[in-house]
């Protein structure tokens, strides 16, 4: 098991990893819409597509940071604040994703930290 930290990404808020590779995966632990290069959350006044573009580019940073692409993405996990916004946050999961087609679920639930409306974790193969 190795523990992968990469200061081009937000710094984890809680006692985890930004990512832990392990059996050939890499496994994000879930992003919010943190500003990797000051740590300031970026609510965007709400906006769940500002913050879901965020995420996945932070997402991004992570895996480029271990030679991997979104191409190497086997699995996400949606979890939203307001089941709401799945057309939106869905529309920017596409775009992220061009033609790859990961596995997936999206879970609506009742709170997510720091208020986002947004969190997405990732499993990529190695």
């Amino acid at each position: 098991m190795e523990i992968i930290n990469t200061k081009n990404a937000p710094e984890a808020i809680g006692p985890y990893s930004q990512a832990i590779k392990a059996g050939g995966l890499l496994f994000l632990s879930g992003q919010i819409p943190i500003n990797p290069h000051n740590q300031e959350l970026m609510l965007f006044d709400g906006d769940v597509v500002q913050q879901a573009e965020l995420v996945l580019s932070n997402a991004s940073v992570v895996l480029k940071s271990v030679g991997l692409s979104v191409d190497s993405i086997v699995k996400t996990t949606i979890f939203l604040k307001d089941m709401a916004d799945f057309v939106s946050v869905n529309e920017v999961y596409s775009s992220f994703m061009g033609s790859h087609r990961p596995a997936r679920s999206t879970v609506a639930v009742s709170g997510l930290p720091k208020g986002v409306s947004v969190e997405i974790e990732v499993i990529a193969e190695c």
